[in-house]
């Protein structure tokens, strides 16, 4: 199970305070919360890096994570958070049907083969679980930090929309994010000065209430909610 969230490091508490995962987290809960809070769930978050994200998803269940690269699954594993080593679309090291929810946060651009990783998903999941994912978003955006961060492409949503429904998911939300910071994306996501990062703060919390009740028709991330029928 994830750590509780009074055992998080200062590194873990300085990542949350940044706008950008800030915003990500309360966006990923506005959108996904409805449909998750209703019971506890089984959870795998792949790709899980050091952990970043595993606190905030245990809120809806225990965690389990699975991540390609030895160096940030150490940290995590450090933080002590119950991490693997996998290659995700090379196949999860688990038996069919173990969760209830699926977890892709930044991780599905990074594949060449992304339909791999997304037939991983469905397989892995017990009916009626739900993958939740969230990629960057139009490759006119495309920039020096995408190929920094080993990127393979940035979506729309109509593409990120086929490529879910032809894995056999049925979607549930699917919206744009980071709406507000859109026209000024390429400079804003390096900024952390702490008034840009307290000013930008407040615009996530804005925006994590507006997709509550609507979904935004554009922004440099998508963020997609599936079901397994």
């Amino acid at each position: 199970m994830a750590a509780p969230a009074q055992n998080l490091t200062a590194r873990q508490i300085a990542e949350d305070q940044h706008w950008w995962f800030a915003s990500r987290a309360r966006a990923i809960h506005a959108v996904a919360g409805p449909w998750l809070a209703a019971k506890p769930r089984r959870v795998l978050d792949v790709g899980c890096g050091a952990g970043n994200m595993m606190h905030h998803l245990a809120r809806y269940g225990p965690v389990q994570g699975v991540e390609i690269d030895p160096r940030p699954l150490r940290l995590a594993q450090e933080r002590g958070y119950d991490a693997r080593l996998a290659d995700a679309s090379a196949g999860l090291p688990f038996d069919a049907e173990q969760f209830d929810l699926v977890a892709m946060l930044d991780v599905v651009e990074h594949n060449r083969d992304d339909s791999a990783i997304l037939r991983e998903g469905w397989r892995v999941l017990a009916p009626g679980g739900f993958l939740l994912i969230t990629v960057p978003a139009f490759m006119f955006l495309w920039s020096h930090n995408d190929a920094l961060n080993a990127h393979v492409r940035r979506y729309t949503a109509g593409e990120l929309r086929r490529k879910i429904a032809a894995a056999g998911f049925r979607m549930k939300r699917l919206t744009y994010n980071n709406f507000f910071v859109f026209p000024m994306a390429a400079l804003l996501i390096r900024l952390a000065a702490p008034p840009v990062n307290r000013a930008l703060t407040g615009v996530g919390i804005v925006e994590a209430a507006l997709l509550r009740v609507v979904s935004l028709p554009w922004g440099t991330s998508l963020i997609a909610l599936a079901q397994k029928g």
